[in-house]
């Protein structure tokens, strides 16, 4: 009887035992499952809030799908300080030989270069009064590393060229080859800028070419407008080379985002969708592919254009949005710039423009052309001592030089990793 009594509550004791494990089980699940909605309906609201209803949807060859969204509905809208926004469908004034310079720029030497466009271009366009977005899926959300993350750069991504601590440059893990300018005012800036499609080591890098405008101390409070291409798979989901913006009015902490993806920049051209891939990118050897780029002020109203070739004014940043670029800027960078996540403990192999170094020239290395500045005149106008900057020379190089038809250029980028950059 003893033995049976013993047994039975050892039974017993299993059976408790299974239940405590059953209910904790079962409020894991609810938690997990609670936790699983709360993401989906900030997804949902997220995707509603990013993709506005289209008057027409056209399917990109690269998988894309670009909404064309009637230009009162863009998501500019959604800040409070622009819902009375009267929209200014055209620049006040144009910098003074903007037309000149891009007709002197077509005749580049060495070697020939040619125009670009975007791929989803192949299967339509947009009509007038509206606006082309490349629309956002749940995929793209999920890859961020948060709702609020997504679309955003992380703070202290700004190369950094007269700090006297390098460490505060490179701590981000970012790295640059880039030429600047920052003893003046500057009311814009300009330049060609070779297209390629750099090879990405890992999902969480990129890497871009752009020109930046900025402003303020590089502490808490700069202000940046930005511009050019970039490959980025964390953001887009693929390695297509793609045109792309950014703002941001507090160092990248709350203000800002890339492209359309936060209310900022107001889009009045029609060509012409943010986050698209360009096409086609130059080969190594072979064809050069290049794009132009402008941003200025206004210097009536005082907004921040950006035009896109020789014929696309894209739209504007209006000057509310900033502090310090309200006024002016006081630095303007044009360059390259990668992600060293060095998830080995190596140096990563992502590559700056064409991969290739330098000194190896036009057809082979990626270069900035016809490198401009808009003075307080409204002026367009070479740019006076030139400096470049880069934090590992043997990974990632800028040379600069000047004349013909290029005026002041530069050539950069480079492999990553190799045997003198470990």
């Amino acid at each position: 009887m003893a033995m049976e009594m013993q047994s039975g509550g050892k039974m017993m004791g299993f059976l408790v035992i299974l239940l405590v494990l059953f209910i904790e089980m079962a409020a894991l699940t609810t938690a997990s499952r609670n936790s699983f909605s709360t993401q989906t309906l900030e997804v949902q609201n997220q995707l509603k809030l990013l993709n506005k209803p289209a008057v027409k949807s056209i399917k990109s060859p690269d998988g894309d799908i670009i909404d064309c969204i009637k230009l009162s509905h863009q998501p500019a809208f959604d800040h409070p300080m622009l819902k009375n926004h009267k929209i200014q469908m055209t620049p006040n004034f144009h910098p003074e030989g903007v037309f000149g310079e891009n007709k002197v720029a077509s005749k580049m030497k060495p070697g020939s270069s040619r125009n670009v466009t975007q791929m989803w271009h192949l299967n339509g366009r947009c009509p007038e009064g509206t606006i082309p977005i490349r629309r956002t899926r749940k995929d793209d959300l999920l890859r961020a590393s948060s709702i609020k993350a997504f679309g955003k750069k992380r703070h202290k991504t700004i190369p950094q060229p007269k700090s006297a601590d390098p460490d505060i440059i490179t701590q981000s893990g970012h790295q640059h080859a880039i030429a600047y300018v920052d003893e003046d005012k500057y009311y814009g800036a300009k330049a060609t800028i070779n297209v390629w499609e750099p090879k990405i080591q890992q999902p969480n890098e990129f890497s871009l070419s752009q020109i930046w405008i900025l402003g303020g101390s590089f502490g808490e409070d700069l202000n940046s407008i930005e511009a050019g291409w970039q490959v980025s798979p964390d953001l887009y989901g693929d390695n297509h080379t793609r045109l792309f913006t950014y703002w941001t009015s507090d160092a990248y902490q709350a203000t800002g985002c890339y492209n359309l993806l936060c209310s900022g920049f107001i889009q009045i051209n029609n060509e012409i969708a943010m986050g698209a891939s360009i096409y086609p990118v130059s080969s190594y050897h072979d064809s050069q592919y290049d794009i132009s780029l402008l941003v200025w002020k206004d210097p009536k109203e005082g907004n921040w254009w950006l035009q896109f070739g020789n014929s696309y004014v894209l739209g504007y940043w209006p000057a509310f949005l900033f502090s310090y670029l309200s006024d002016s800027a006081s630095m303007i960078e044009w360059g390259g710039e990668v992600v060293n996540s060095e998830s080995d403990g190596q140096h990563t192999s992502t590559q700056m423009g064409s991969g290739h170094f330098p000194k190896e020239g036009f057809g082979k290395s990626s270069y900035f052309k016809n490198i401009q500045i808009v003075d307080g005149s409204n002026n367009l106008r070479v740019p006076k001592d030139i400096a470049t900057f880069t934090e590992q020379s043997n990974c990632y190089d800028v040379q600069t030089g000047k004349g013909g038809n290029w005026g002041s250029y530069f050539y950069y980028g480079g492999p990553g990793r190799n045997a003198k950059c470990p």
